[in-house]
Order: structure tokens, then C-alpha cells, then sequence
């Protein structure tokens, strides 16, 4: 995920994937706590993903 993608994204599209990748991140972290997680780097992914979204609404907001 890209912030260029992002910065296209409108104020609705940006809160709906903030919402899919805490889902994710959640799930995640249930994985993880089970000793079920495979792929221990796809933690981090999503926290700079969910980072990168959180920064473009904040751009935004302030663009007005």
C-alpha cells in the first residue's frame, strides 16, 4: 500500500480500510498469541499500513 494510492482515496474509502486493517491486525494478533502465526513480518506490514492511512487522513484534515 502506497500513501500516493492513499492521498486518492476519499475520507470515507480512508476510514473503511483503517477499519479492514485493524480487523486484520486483531486477527493477527489472536494468530500470534496462539502460536498459529506463520508469518511473523506481516505484523509490522500492517502497522505501517495502518500508520500510512492514519497520516493521509491527517493531511487531509488539515488540507481542509
Amino acid at each position: 500500500m502506497k500513501a500516493n494510492e492513499l492521498r486518492d482515496k476519499s475520507e470515507q474509502e480512508l476510514r473503511e480500510t483503517l477499519h479492514e486493517l485493524l480487523k486484520e491486525q486483531f486477527s493477527l494478533r489472536m494468530q500470534q498469541g496462539t502460536e498459529q502465526l506463520a508469518r511473523h513480518h506481516v505484523i509490522r506490514q500492517v502497522r505501517k499500513n495502518i500508520a500510512k492511512v492514519k497520516t493521509v487522513m491527517t493531511e487531509q484534515r488539515k488540507a481542509g
